[in-house]
């Protein structure tokens, strides 16, 4: 009984060993949400979040699959992973209340969401904080 004992002890341990790094980048796979902000972010590093952003003018919030809501203001990227984003859908439209000022979007701010084609209701996101992403400073600088 012993000998079985021990043989399931060391069983367990052999599961509970964690992979090796090789293991680990192999097991990882982007969701092709993931995989196309990745894309977008590429080269670009993050900065500090920040409760709400500018949102002058006529750019256009975009929805990524099952990932984040971005918006691009110049070059930076504003990333909003929100609270839930397995609910969000690039066939929707982002119906935001804004309780600030009407050329700010804050994580307090009311957003739902409507079915693109039948205008139904499909939704509520709530919003995270920002994260902005940015060309290193030697990026920009090589660039200009």
């Amino acid at each position: 009984m012993k000998t079985l004992i021990s043989a399931g002890a060391a069983f367990a341990a052999i599961l509970a060993a964690p992979l090796s790094a090789q293991d680990n980048a192999d097991a990882v796979e982007l969701t092709e949400g993931e995989a196309q902000l990745a894309e977008m972010l590429e080269g670009r590093v993050a900065g500090e979040p920040e409760r709400c952003i500018n949102t002058f003018g006529s750019r256009p919030l975009k929805i990524i699959d099952d990932t984040a809501i971005v918006y691009r203001d110049g070059d930076t990227i504003w990333v909003n992973y929100t609270r839930n984003p397995d609910s969000l859908d690039d066939n929707d439209i982002l119906v935001i209340k804004k309780y600030g000022s009407a050329s700010q979007l804050c994580r307090l701010d009311n957003v739902t969401t409507q079915d693109r084609f039948s205008h139904f209701f499909s939704g509520v996101i709530f919003l995270e904080d920002f994260v902005p992403y940015r060309l290193p400073e030697d990026a920009e600088r090589s660039e200009g």
